[in-house]
Order: C-alpha cells, then structure tokens, then sequence
C-alpha cells in the first residue's frame, strides 16, 4: 500500500475505493445552486521567481507568564511581509505576527489568557452563509480560542459556538495538568474556523515539565518552533481563498496554497551552529499534508509527536504530518559544518539551514530512553464504538457532504463517555481521503489499522477485514491527539477520559471539512 502526499490531502492507493457518491444524502438539499458562476481568480504568485533562503527564519516572541499573571493576548488585523521581495500581506492574528506569539508554560502551573477581539466588523475572506453556524443572521466577524491539546474544563476549551465579536473578551483557563508536550492554539469559531485560521489566527503553546528538561535536551537559542501553512497568495502578494464559483455559495472542499510558510516567512534561512537542534514542528495548514525530510535524505531524529515524548528516539529519513499533527524533532548539524541543506516538502524545499563553519562544544545529548509510554491494554476499554467517516452527494455539481457517523452537527449526542473510563473508537473511512482526526480534551493511543471491504460495508454494514491488522509505527506508538485515519482502513483509538465532565468535541482536522459539519459534540459525564 503507498502513499501520496505532495500536493494535498493524504490518499492511499491500493486500498478499496469507496461508494459515496451512491451514499444519497436524502433530504439533504445539496443542489439548490446547480449553476456556477464565473469566478474572478487573480493572478497568482509564482513563488519560483523570489529568490529563495535571502530572509531569516522568523522567531515569534516568547510569553513566560508567570504565577497568577494574566496574559492579554488580542485578535487584530495586521501586516506581514512574507519574502522581502512581496508587498505585506493583510492578515489577522494573534499579538501582530503570524503565527502569535508562543506561550510557554510549565506542568502544574495554571495561565490564564484574556483573548481580546480587536478585528473589523466585516471579513475579507468569503463566507458561506449555508454552512452550519456561518448563517445570515449570525455576525460576520466571531472568534473563540482553543488550545489543541490541552486538558481544560469545558468553559475554557473554545467550543465552537462560544464565540465572541470585536469589541468583546473572553478570559480562559489552562490547568496545565498534564505532561509536557507541543501544543497549539487556533481559532475554533463554527462556520468560519476556515477562514480565520487562513487569515493567521494560529500559535504555538509549549508545555515545559521537570523531566523534560532534566533530559539535557538542546534548548535556548537551539529550540525552535517551525510553523508550517501553505496559502495562495496573489502576484501582489495578498491572500487569495477560493471559491466554489457559486456566488452565495462559496465553500470548496479543500484547500491548499501555492506559496509554503515556515513561521510565517517564503523559504527562509536558519543559520545554525554545527551542534544538535530541537525543532518543535506543527503542520498548521488547511488541508495540506507535508512530507518533511532534509535534502538528500539525511537522517534526524524524532523524541516527540502530539502529546509530548516518544518513549525512546526514532531515527527518520522522511516524516508525514497531518493537519493539526506535531512532531518534535532533533537535527544534527556536527558533520555539515560550512554546508547548507534544506527541509525538503517532497521535492519542494521549505527553508534552508546555513551551518556555521567550525567545531562547536555541544553539551546536549539525546538520551536512548526519553519516558515511559506504557501501552494502554485492549482489555482496560470498556466500550467500544463504531464510528463512520461518510462522504454524500446527491448531484455533479453540488460539493459533497462529510459527516461524522453520518451525523450533523445538531443531531442530539450520541457519545457520552463516563469519566475515567476508557473506550475503544473504530474509525471507519468509507471515503478516499485520509483524515485527521482530533478529540478535544483527551490524549489517546493508535492500536492498529486495518484494511476493510468497502464496497460490502456501505451495501450491508458488514465489517469484513481484508487484511491483517497493522500496528501504529514507532513515531505514531506515543500519546496522540490526532491521528490520520486513512481510506479503506479501520483505525482505532484507545481514549481514557480523563480530566473533566462536559461538552467537547471531535472532528476532522482538515478545516474546510470540519468547518462544513464534519464536527460533532461529545459529552464526558459523571
């Protein structure tokens, strides 16, 4: 079975191709606009003719809030010159950069933010007012904050609907209960989560504890965050998000840019000393998937993915992260002193590193063993779901459907979980894409993938394997908290839900599909 990954959305060949577009949405009302319009697209960039490697890698700032701080973070339009060959870019962001600033903040120690709206009344990117929650009668311009991956009680976790407008904020609440790891914070607005986050509203969010850092791992000025996004952008360098060419009807399915981002910037340049360097990497796109490597297929190394460290180092040539997916990554850059290399998305090089000349002491080291991940035994679970990832459309020129358990958003709940159990969840992609996806407040492990009869599934519900199991990969065997789900495979989860009792959900991480009901609610009781 292989992979593709250059241009988009993940697909896998070779697995069985689903029915959907005999799955009818009856009902659904999928072909109220069955004609197009002619749609303006500017001229678009070649991103080819800028000269690469010329600006440096940006570094957001830094906030260490401290004990019983409150950091005042606000949602403003600004701009941002993203290669020093374009004109600035009009983005809205966190702070005045994009991404936002990053908060770093130690395990046990609570923050609190207050998330002030700062934006105009109207959006520059286009809303579909048929999407769920993006109607006519709701304000244009809405936000609410979640940090991806953080354990919070439900009134601080940015649940989709518990938006706020410009001139209004919200304070929310971080226990930081939870182990070190790479989180993220983004815009989770319902109807228009798309769009902000394309717009720039996105940061990182460190969580520091004391066995990580008693690990010797590269830190200081051998950190870093790499922040990776695709946009299109025009020759004028400006945001271009495009349309399906119906005019009240804008949507499209998917969307990936023809200009790559690291932390904001057009191919930049690191320079680095020739030593060892901790890369926290974050795929923050749309909907693109990144296929990393360095140039020539040099080894590095990754100690971390979504949920903090891998129980022991694993050695890569090549890495694919989803939307929404981390991964904590060590490079050396001892044997290459006076050389530059790139990281390389396929054969598309995203930035350079330029290696200083000359020896250097090192004093971090990576230690063979990182923590303990025990796995989570299949016996522990004690319920199991079936889940259904569903594709419909019910005409040629109408963009499909995606539903969770063929389910809309407004549907009553239908998992409800009780605290501190753990459950299984069998993901069963009936589509062609690979899907990541993500639940809010919990951390959860792989346990296998395996490939299934499509064709009999949709024809009679019966799950029929056709082939063995296949468990999760050394990078994938740690704590997740979004995972790809691939076509033609069951994939299950091992969740424990843990923390708080309360309404969250789960979803798609590829934002048009999230942002067009592929979103549901659960809800943790007691």
């Amino acid at each position: 079975m292989g992979l593709i990954a250059g241009t988009g959305a993940l697909r896998v060949f070779g697995a069985p191709m689903h029915m959907a577009m005999q799955h009818a949405a009856k009902g659904s009302g999928l072909c109220k606009h069955a004609v197009a319009d002619q749609a303006t697209v500017p001229r678009l960039l070649d991103p080819t003719r800028l000269t690469p490697f010329v600006d440096p890698l940006p570094r957001p700032q830094v906030l260490r809030p401290k004990a019983g701080e409150t950091l005042h973070i606000a949602m403003r339009e600004s701009e941002q010159r993203l290669h020093r060959e374009l004109a600035p870019t009009r983005l809205w962001t966190y702070g005045n950069s994009m991404p936002g600033p990053t908060i770093e903040a130690r395990s046990g120690e609570a923050v609190q933010v207050e998330w002030s709206n700062q934006l105009p009344h109207k959006h520059f990117l286009p809303i579909d007012h048929h999407v769920c929650g993006a109607e006519p009668d709701q304000p244009e311009v809405r936000g609410v904050v979640h940090v991806h991956g953080a354990r919070v009680p439900p009134a601080d976790d940015g649940y989709p609907t518990d938006w706020f407008v410009p001139g209004q904020s919200r304070k929310q609440a971080y226990p930081n209960r939870q182990d070190a790891a790479t989180l993220w914070y983004h815009d989770h607005t319902m109807g228009i989560e798309r769009l902000n986050l394309y717009a720039g509203l996105f940061g990182m969010y460190l969580l520091r504890d004391e066995h990580e850092l008693s690990l010797g791992l590269p830190d200081g000025d051998f950190e870093l965050p790499l922040v990776l996004t695709d946009r299109l952008l025009t020759e004028h360098g400006q945001l271009h998000y495009p349309t399906s060419g119906v005019s009240d009807a804008p949507w499209v399915p998917e969307v990936f840019g023809n200009a790559m981002l690291v932390n904001g910037a057009l191919m930049p340049r690191l320079d680095v000393q020739a030593q060892r360097y901790r890369f926290r990497v974050l795929n923050a796109a749309n909907g693109r998937f990144f296929r990393l490597s360095l140039r020539g297929l040099r080894p590095f190394v990754q100690i971390g993915s979504d949920q903090g460290l891998l129980a022991a180092p694993v050695q890569q040539t090549s890495l694919v992260l989803a939307p929404g997916e981390r991964a904590d990554l060590i490079v050396d850059f001892a044997a290459m002193g006076g050389s530059a290399i790139e990281l390389m998305n396929d054969s598309l090089p995203l930035m350079q590193f330029k290696v200083a000349s000359g020896k250097v002491a090192d004093a971090s080291r990576v230690p063979s063993t990182l923590r303990e991940v025990p796995r989570v035994a299949e016996a522990h679970a004690t319920t199991t779901r079936v889940l259904t990832i569903d594709e419909y459309a019910d005409c040629v020129s109408t963009p499909m459907l995606m539903l969770l358990d063929g389910k809309h958003w407004h549907e009553p709940v239908s998992e409800k979980p009780k605290l501190g159990s753990t459950e299984i969840w069998s993901l069963v992609n009936l589509t062609e894409d690979t899907h990541p996806i993500h639940l809010h407040l919990v951390r959860f492990q792989i346990l296998d993938r395996q490939p299934f009869d499509v064709d009999e599934y949709l024809e009679s519900k019966t799950l029929r394997y056709t082939g063995p199991a296949q468990p999760p990969p050394a990078h994938e065997a740690g704590w997740k908290d979004t995972a790809q789900v691939y076509p033609g495979m069951v994939t299950r989860y091992i969740i424990t839900f843990e923390g708080y009792t309360g309404r969250y959900v789960w979803h798609c991480h590829l934002l048009e599909h999230a942002s067009n009901e592929m979103m549901r609610p659960f809800e943790v009781v007691a």
